[in-house]
């Protein structure tokens, strides 16, 4: 039975479901071992006195059961863009079309915040997430390679 469901934007209080999220989506991801980030740190970080992210989040009956989490992008070539850094459904959720209320609530805040267009990433083995984003005529470009350094590699270069 699908249950109503709602999107509205994210608050403080809402913080340590959405790192409960981020967990989920990182076992998911088979990466459960990288989450290093705190509720503090999605604190200071979203609400503090220059916030970098902004979220939504997707609620019925049974609570917060999506995120849609945002910031800012500048390309040199188009302006400013809206990086979406990920979507999550808990997996009980999935299939209920709330990934889609998320994703079009963030294509609108794009537009309301006069962007010339919103980017992401998507692994190339999540199969249901690529059908979902091809469902909306999404570019997916493989000729990028994505690039990190991590900030113990960043402190030893800079010490050499």
């Amino acid at each position: 039975m699908k249950v109503p469901t709602t999107v509205r934007l994210g608050g403080k209080e809402d913080l340590p479901r959405v790192l409960e999220l981020i967990k989920e989506l990182a076992e998911y991801e088979r990466a459960s071992h990288e989450v290093i980030n705190t509720v503090e740190q999605l604190e200071q970080d979203g609400f503090g006195p220059q916030p970098i992210f902004g979220f939504f989040v997707a609620e019925n009956e049974r609570g917060i059961v999506g995120l849609s989490l945002y910031y800012w992008r500048y390309s040199t070539w188009k302006g400013k863009r809206l990086y979406l850094e990920d979507i999550i459904v808990t997996e009980n959720e999935r299939g209920a079309g709330i990934g889609k209320l998320l994703f079009d609530r963030t294509m609108k805040k794009a537009l309301e915040e006069n962007c010339s267009g919103m980017m992401w990433q998507v692994l190339e083995w999540n199969e249901p997430s690529i059908k979902f984003y091809k469902k909306y005529g999404a570019k997916l470009d493989d000729e990028w390679t994505n690039c990190s350094l991590e900030r113990d590699q960043i402190e030893a270069l800079l010490r050499n």
